[in-house]
């Protein structure tokens, strides 16, 4: 039960840049399963986000990698340089 109510905690969280750009909401986390490390982020991308359209997000979802978070509150704030270096979905 209490793993249940972190996720839906995490759900649909907006994600952010560092540098206070919107790339969208959170939809999925990739969870190593030997050791219970999260090690992606799977984001919705918002379409409207100067974001998306830099890193050429041609899917509706983009990974980013767990180590780009540097802060999560009410939103992820992720280091925008992982952001736009990272593994865009279907790519």
């Amino acid at each position: 039960m209490y793993k249940y109510t972190i996720a839906r905690q995490l759900a649909t969280k907006r994600v952010i840049t560092n540098r206070g750009d919107e790339v969208g909401k959170l939809v999925d986390l990739l969870v190593n399963e030997v050791t219970g490390d999260i090690e992606l982020l799977l984001v919705e991308v918002d379409r409207e986000s100067k974001l998306a359209k830099r890193i050429s997000a041609t899917d509706r979802t983009v990974e980013i990698p767990y180590s780009a978070v540097t802060a999560v509150s009410d939103v992820f704030i992720v280091d925008e340089r992982e952001v736009v270096g990272g593994r865009a979905a279907g790519q």
